[in-house]
């Protein structure tokens, strides 16, 4: 039987560089709706805005870095970390929804999933959706953000894009259920960790490292078919604050100089492949 759903215990990895606002509402929601006992992992990447001590001062494993790594290499560092079989890899900008790890779980169930992810504005799983969804985010985003990104502003533009978040939330689980489609929503990946062995860690190359998780477990699904290709969850919607903050806030990866693009290694057909899945 698959085991995925049974294993009610997940390891949670998060890697942070400053936004101590994002940080703490991030840790609030996560708290809140969490449905199953987990342990957080926040891969703290030289933050210089008090987020290292928020962290510290909450149940949270640690991981101090010295300077700022790349995506890859911080969730690496996570899962050397967890003691958990289900390993989730979120961002820090995320508000999860009621249950949302139950409802993966679900999902992943449901439908004999080894690596399963939410959707959100990114993809909604409906084409006309995300585009409405995409185009009413830009104009909160635009619009709030010159009062800067303060706990008030970042729950106003939740409000403002879903009116009642809970209820938003329920009502599209009531519709989709445990329903699956092929696709990826990046900023946050449920796995089993069995599915380390067929697809391995996260590419340290690969700063866009969703792009490359999704293209090599496809691979292996057509090579061996021992692990299905990557699917989000209709029915599970999480929100992503993206692109809030500025890249001048931000330090230059000290690996930066490591790093390759999804091109350089898949190819450009890649990318008209993958956009079939996207919304």
């Amino acid at each position: 039987m698959h085991t995925l759903y049974n294993r009610k215990m997940i390891s949670i990895i998060t890697a942070i560089h400053n936004g101590i606002e994002m940080n703490r509402l991030f840790w609030e929601y996560l708290k809140k709706y969490t449905h199953f006992p987990f342990e957080l992992i926040v891969i703290d990447n030289n933050s210089t805005d008090g987020s290292l001590a928020f962290f510290e001062s909450t149940d949270a494993k640690v991981i101090k870095n010295s300077d700022n790594y790349s995506y890859p290499v911080c969730q690496n560092q996570g899962i050397k970390k967890a003691v958990y079989d289900v390993l989730v890899f979120i961002n820090n900008d995320i508000i999860v929804s009621p249950a949302w790890d139950k409802r993966l779980l679900e999902a992943a169930e449901a439908n004999n999933l080894d690596i399963i992810t939410p959707v959100s504005i990114e993809n909604m799983g409906d084409i006309t959706l995300t585009k409405k969804l995409r185009r009413k985010w830009l104009r909160i985003r635009n619009s709030l953000s010159l009062f800067g990104h303060n706990r008030f502003t970042l729950k106003l533009m939740l409000s403002l894009m879903y009116n009642d978040w809970e209820k938003y939330c329920n009502c599209n689980y009531e519709l989709f259920g445990t329903t699956v489609a092929e696709g990826i929503v990046g900023h946050t990946v449920m796995m089993k960790r069995n599915a380390l062995a067929k697809v391995g860690l996260w590419d340290e190359q690969i700063q866009g490292a969703d792009f490359d998780l999704f293209f090599r477990a496809r691979k292996r699904f057509m090579e061996t078919g021992d692990i299905k290709p990557v699917h989000f969850a209709k029915g599970v919607v999480l929100h992503h604050y993206i692109r809030l903050t500025s890249k001048k806030a931000t330090a230059p990866f000290v690996d930066k100089m490591n790093l390759i693009s999804v091109e350089e290694k898949w190819g450009n057909e890649a990318f008209g492949f993958y956009s079939k899945f996207m919304g």
